[in-house]
């Protein structure tokens, strides 16, 4: 269904791998792209991925959403799983699919039911792995 705001759908690809990843844990990430009028899957990581494999996915100088399923140990020594939805806009790519992209994540984040962490970055260190870490918690 087209978003009337910006005229962006969603493939139901995208929300069928999501739950994958949510409830059966068949993959570590998701990278989505915007292709046209819609947002498509770009790549999916595999359930042993890292944090290094998902960020080395993202191009450097195009706009992508992603999700992550970060697993870390609390402080009480618990196993926890947080879903992280990364809007990644690097300074470098065009404004205007920076603008494409700013304008469709509402809308799209909220065809993902599950999400429990958000972050928005412009360069790699701005979704450090000690960022997810302190976000997690």
């Amino acid at each position: 269904m087209a978003n009337s705001a910006s005229g962006m759908a969603v493939e139901d690809e995208c929300k069928l791998k999501f739950l994958e990843l949510k409830a059966k844990r068949n993959y570590r990430f998701i990278v989505f792209r915007i292709e046209g009028q819609q947002v498509v899957v770009d790549k999916l990581g595999c359930p042993d991925g890292s944090y290094e494999d998902f960020t080395s996915s993202l191009p450097s100088d195009e706009c992508r959403y992603a999700v992550f399923d970060f697993d870390f140990i609390t402080t009480e020594n618990c196993q926890k799983s947080k879903i992280f939805f990364i809007a990644w806009s690097p300074d470098t790519s065009i404004v205007r699919m920076k603008m494409v992209y700013a304008s469709s994540k509402d809308r799209f984040k909220r065809e993902l039911d599950g999400i429990q962490v958000e972050l928005q970055a412009t360069d790699p260190s701005e979704m450090s792995f000690d960022i997810i870490k302190a976000r997690a918690h």
